[in-house]
């Protein structure tokens, strides 16, 4: 049973969202306070231990928290980031009830492939069957999925493919699953403009720079100060989650995910079946929250109807005011809150 009340008080009634009926046309906007935003390292320990468990072609590293029969909620971060993306999301979370599980993806942290032979590939079907697994690992039928970047695609692909393994979807961006024939189309020049690591990944010169500790570390620092205008990072919050960057397979998964979605990188025979399915743009029917940052420089929030199609289940859209690309970190309350009200619809 999850604990409402305890919930409400953690994450302040004050600053909730009004809903918005299913279907309607306006996004509720979230206003965040300033005690919701992470100006730093969460206190130590920012996780417990973390665990380690044999999962389709991976060994998946994952923090946990919450009581061990509560309903599950995933939480799945995104690039270039890692699970402390949640690391104050979690204890919200698990305060109310639920069993919080926050994997690092493929290529990031202690997640490793348990075979050398394995093909490094990063396609949006690979690394959903990975949370597939990952469910089939650990027992869990059903759960809830929440991400953003790379997460919210990742759950997005999981609640059109294998719904009945998704409680409620929360997804930041909307529906992000790729078409990579519409990719080959250019935007307009500002907006290319805010996509230059996509481009640079494409060239050996990038890949070279993600294999380089110290280039790495400045790349991937820039992405942030450019994606979270108003976040106030310190130097120990970056560092602790740049540790998952030094995963032997970091550079190669970066780029093949980067490249495979500009056409530039094959994907592999076995999953083409499950990447048919998803040119097709299929829509999602859990129960779904959308998040829109505010100040997200990659895709401008919106009200949200120009992917409402693709959700054809109850669902709300939101507008996290002030908020940028990595939303759970800077607006951890905002997010647990979604969360919440999703699996109330």
């Amino acid at each position: 049973m999850i604990n409402r009340r305890t919930f409400s008080k953690a994450v302040g009634l004050g600053m909730g969202a009004v809903a918005v009926p299913t279907g309607a046309a306006a996004a509720s906007t979230v206003a965040v306070a300033d005690d919701d935003r992470s100006r730093g390292p969460a206190p130590a320990p920012a996780f417990g231990g973390l665990k380690q468990v044999r999962a389709g072609v991976l060994d998946i590293g994952y923090a946990e928290a919450g009581p061990a029969r509560g309903p599950v909620a995933v939480c799945l971060h995104g690039w270039p980031y890692d699970i402390h993306s949640y690391v104050d999301v979690a204890p919200l979370l698990a305060e109310a009830g639920y069993r919080v599980i926050v994997p690092y993806l493929r290529g990031h942290g202690s997640t490793t492939f348990r075979s050398p032979t394995e093909v490094r590939n990063a396609q949006q079907s690979a690394v959903a069957l990975d949370v597939v697994a990952l469910l089939d690992a650990l027992g869990i039928r059903r759960a809830v999925l929440a991400g953003f970047d790379w997460g919210a695609r990742t759950a997005d692909v999981v609640a059109a493919l294998w719904p009945e393994r998704v409680r409620v979807l929360v997804s930041v961006n909307g529906y992000l699953v790729t078409d990579v024939r519409a990719q080959q189309n250019p935007l307009p020049p500002k907006a290319e403009h805010t996509w230059w690591y996509q481009y640079y990944f494409a060239t050996d010169r990038g890949r070279r720079a993600l294999e380089n500790p110290q280039y790495r570390r400045e790349l991937c620092r820039a992405v942030w100060e450019e994606a979270s205008p108003t976040w106030e990072f310190d130097d120990a919050t970056f560092e602790r989650t740049a540790a998952a960057f030094d995963n032997p397979d970091y550079a190669a998964i970066v780029t093949h995910n980067y490249r495979w979605r500009l056409g530039l990188a094959a994907g592999e025979p076995r999953y083409d079946r499950y990447e048919q399915r998803l040119a097709d743009r299929p829509t999602i029917g859990v129960p779904t929250i959308t998040l829109d940052p505010g100040l997200d420089p990659f895709l401008a929030s919106t009200d949200g109807l120009g992917y409402r199609k693709f959700f054809t289940g109850p669902y709300e859209h939101r507008v996290l005011a002030g908020v940028g690309h990595n939303a759970p970190q800077e607006a951890p309350a905002a997010f647990a809150r979604a969360v919440m009200d999703a699996d109330r619809l």
